[in-house]
């Protein structure tokens, strides 16, 4: 038996999140299996690193299973790119030891969140980014945001149905710039809860349009009360972008980016 771990990148838009659920419902783990069972000739079951949800995008999800198939890296990418839709590709493989875990050996997640910040909603954007209408000011989201950073109690910022049994996590860095008309989120934490991304990013935002005070950010993780945040940002902006596994060096490293961010500089 051989573990493999692959790179997947989608688009999220038509998907009903990363997780296998009910029959007929069309999610990107059924697909991706679908396709990498045809390759291996067998059925097989995948492990992410992270379980994105509805409308959630990634440039490099990280995936493992097991086969007893013998196919060279390229031919789980090119295999696998053949069966699956055109907003689900593969971008590497590599074998693993049979001790690495696509979710329990990582240290790291990193993620992207994209904000349009004009009045006028973009034809060509609607799935890639969120369109926020009111102006909103860089700088002062990203003084706020700065109260998050190292290990915290994010239960202002979790789903209300969050399965995870705490709400510690640590922000490694948390950082919000200017591109144009373009407002990006960069954060990387430990882990994530449920929804804790966009729900931070729904609080950041309100502080960038002026609705609330910078100290607002930190005011709310010291009162542990998710009734007291903002709504939950949409999904149509967030990617996962880096898993990093540190001790798996032959794994493809740094964060890859949506093609219309290449002039942003995020490093």
């Amino acid at each position: 038996m051989t573990r493999i771990a692959l790179g997947i990148a989608y688009n999220g838009a038509s998907f009903h999140g990363w997780q296998y659920q009910t029959p007929g419902l069309s999610t990107i783990q059924d697909s991706v299996q679908l396709s990498l069972s045809k390759v291996a000739n067998h059925p097989v079951s995948v492990t992410c690193a992270g379980r994105t949800d509805s409308g959630v995008h990634a440039t490099n999800q990280v995936i493992h299973f097991d086969t007893h198939a013998v196919r060279k890296p390229d031919a789980w990418v090119l295999g696998s790119n053949a069966n699956l839709p055109g907003s689900i590709s593969v971008n590497w493989a590599r074998e693993v030891p049979m001790q690495f875990d696509a979710r329990h050996s990582a240290v790291s997640r990193r993620y992207i969140y994209i904000v349009v910040n004009n009045r006028i909603r973009s034809g060509l954007m609607s799935e890639m980014a969120t369109r926020e209408h009111r102006p909103l000011d860089a700088a002062l989201m990203h003084e706020a945001a700065q109260a998050l950073l190292g290990e915290n109690d994010f239960s202002s910022f979790r789903a209300a149905n969050c399965q995870s049994k705490t709400a510690m996590r640590n922000i490694h860095h948390i950082r919000i710039e200017r591109s144009g008309e373009l407002v990006v989120f960069d954060i990387e934490a430990n882990a994530f809860l449920h929804h804790m991304v966009r729900n931070i990013a729904g609080v950041i935002l309100d502080i960038g349009a002026g609705d609330k005070p910078v100290s607002w950010a930190g005011q709310l993780l010291s009162l542990r009360d998710r009734t007291r945040a903002s709504v939950t940002a949409p999904p149509n902006g967030l990617y996962l972008i880096q898993v990093d596994y540190p001790d798996y060096g032959e794994l493809p490293k740094g964060p890859q980016l949506p093609h219309f961010l290449g002039n942003l500089p995020i490093n």
